[in-house]
C-alpha cells in the first residue's frame, strides 16, 4: 500500500510539473504575440504547425485574421488542464479587447526543446459579452 501513496504523489508531482510548462509556455507565445514578436511566438508552435505555415510571418498573418483574441488578449485566465485521448491539453478563457470572452484549448506537444502548441481550438459558444 505505501508504495501505491509514494507512485500516487510522484504522479501528482509530474503532472503538476507538466502543467506549470504548458502553461509557461502558452504564456510565452502570448506574451511574444503582444510584442509582435512573430519569430518568438513561432518557436511555441510545434514542429508540424511550423511545415505548415513555414515561417513567423505567415504564422502571424494566420493568428492576427484567424485567433485575433490571441493576438491582443485583454487579460486571460488559465482553466482546466487535463489529458484525453488527443493528449495533454489546457483550457485557457481570454477576453478580448471588446470584451467578449472567448474559452480555447490549447492541445501541447512534448518535444525534445520542451512542450509546444500542437493547436488551438475556440470552443464553441464562448464568445459573450462580459
Amino acid at each position: 500500500m505505501h508504495w501505491f501513496i509514494g507512485f500516487l504523489m510522484l504522479a501528482t508531482a509530474t503532472f503538476a510539473d507538466v502543467k506549470d510548462e504548458v502553461q509557461s509556455t502558452i504564456t510565452s507565445q502570448l506574451d511574444a504575440f503582444l510584442q509582435d514578436d512573430f519569430a518568438s511566438a513561432f518557436e511555441y508552435a510545434s514542429p508540424s504547425i511550423q511545415r505548415m505555415f513555414r515561417n513567423p510571418d505567415n504564422f502571424g498573418m494566420m493568428v492576427q485574421r484567424g485567433y485575433p483574441m490571441v493576438w491582443r488578449p485583454a487579460k486571460s485566465r488559465f482553466l482546466e488542464f487535463a489529458q484525453d485521448q488527443r493528449g495533454p491539453y489546457q483550457l485557457i478563457e481570454i477576453t478580448d479587447s471588446n470584451g467578449r470572452v472567448h474559452t480555447l484549448r490549447y492541445d501541447m506537444l512534448e518535444t525534445p526543446a520542451g512542450w509546444r502548441i500542437r493547436g488551438v481550438q475556440v470552443l464553441p459558444g464562448t464568445a459573450f459579452s462580459s
